[in-house]
């Protein structure tokens, strides 16, 4: 057995009973500690923070301390969302994970792709839904709003929807105060749509509040639409 898919692995915090949040019917979120992105409005920024209350898990460590909503599983066809801090820096420990729990659990995947590329080869058959954050397509801005570059974030999607997964991916697009327009959004999501994704929800970074909200309105709201193609 290989150790090192049985490390414990950093986690800011789990939280039960989320209904069509993060995932299919209802799901629990397991968010990692840790992000390749420094973006300038985080959602999670004690998943950067050294002081940060973090709990390490084992792999049968989380899986002993979340089954006992496996019923709410079964029913609703949910599961575990990995979230974070970035859930794509732990691909041995996800792997490991649904060994323990099987083909029932839906997992699904919150990220911004921002990984190498092996890591994203190692998900590829393990994860059954991506939420993808992807910021903004332009490299510059992309650049200027989380100080990295996004080469492997494209890279990866790309990879995935090569795999026959573009059915299972939806896109975030979100609107940043003073770093990208709805010109910008326009772009990025016409560039989606021509790599055959159908699922892309425009939302908006609340940074009145500092912190990131994503409205549960439909299209027609200014503050969030998801388009949905056929």
């Amino acid at each position: 057995m290989n150790k090192q898919t049985n490390k414990p692995a950093p986690f800011i915090g789990i939280s039960r009973h989320r209904l069509a949040t993060d995932g299919v019917g209802v799901t629990t979120l397991a968010a990692f500690w840790g992000c390749p992105l420094r973006c300038a409005y985080c959602l999670n920024p004690h998943s950067l923070s050294v002081d940060a209350k973090v709990q390490h898990y084992t792999p049968q460590e989380l899986y002993d301390a979340v089954k006992i909503d496996n019923l709410y599983f079964a029913a609703t066809g949910g599961g575990i969302t990995f979230g974070g801090g970035e859930p794509c820096l732990y691909p041995d420990f996800i792997a490991k994970f649904r060994e323990m729990c099987g083909a029932e659990w839906t997992i699904t995947m919150e990220t911004s792709l921002n990984v190498p590329f092996e890591n994203i080869e190692k998900l590829v058959s393990v994860v059954d839904y991506w939420i993808v954050d992807c910021k903004d397509l332009n490299p510059e801005t992309y650049e200027k709003y989380t100080k990295k570059s996004n080469l492997h974030t494209i890279t990866n999607l790309k990879f995935l929807i090569e795999q026959g997964k573009s059915k299972k991916i939806r896109v975030r697009v979100p609107r940043i105060e003073n770093y990208n327009t709805e010109t910008d959004i326009e772009t990025s999501v016409s560039t989606l749509h021509e790599m055959g994704l159908t699922d892309i929800e425009i939302f908006t970074y609340n940074i009145t509040r500092k912190k990131n909200i994503r409205e549960s309105k439909l299209m027609g709201d200014n503050n969030a639409n998801r388009i949905k193609c056929v």
